[in-house]
């Protein structure tokens, strides 16, 4: 099933478009973002150009999970995904917002989207997140949704990584 259309009060998730690549590397490249995703700060945009492709030609081409460009009106400001992954031992929520648009609610927006959309239409019991335990936004956004803390896990870089899940509500409501 080709990744749907989500939509809040204020944003739009949607398939990325071609024409979006330099939006989402310019998200990617920056730095107070790429710091809190996967393996942090890729040292050319190259890497994120390659992700951004493979997102086409793997990603969309075999619905190998959902993944989204976040818009608020016209504009890309955020990324998201639902997906299932052996760390998280389950599927996994990931999203990004542009810190122009950070502390006005649009994390939880996203959020709260993406979790509606893996309990109602995924049929999920249980979603993951993986956390930098220094995000003090994200860990606070997550405990707000009732995410409760399963385990930290102590990466080789000396960080800790907390492991989060929530488990399949009666109602997901919107921020």
């Amino acid at each position: 099933m080709p990744t749907p259309t989500l939509r809040t009060d204020r944003l739009s998730l949607t398939p990325y478009r071609e024409a979006d690549e330099d939006d989402f590397v310019a998200l990617f490249q920056d730095e107070r973002v790429a710091c809190w995703m996967g393996d942090g700060v890729v040292p050319s945009e190259d890497a994120d150009r390659a992700l951004f492709r493979r997102i086409f030609s793997k990603v969309y081409a075999t619905d190998l999970f959902d993944v989204w460009a976040v818009r608020k009106d016209a504009e890309l400001v955020g990324h998201a995904e639902i997906k299932h992954t052996d760390e998280a031992g389950g599927h996994e929520v990931v999203y990004a917002l542009a810190p122009a648009h950070w502390g006005h609610g649009l994390g939880r927006e996203i959020a709260t989207a993406v979790l509606r959309h893996g309990f109602e239409t995924l049929g999920l019991e249980q979603v993951h997140a993986t956390v930098d335990a220094r995000n003090e936004a994200s860990l606070g956004l997550l405990d707000g949704l009732g995410f409760r803390r399963l385990r930290d896990v102590e990466e080789p870089d000396g960080g800790t990584t907390r492991h989060l899940a929530l488990g399949r509500p009666s109602l997901v409501t919107a921020p």
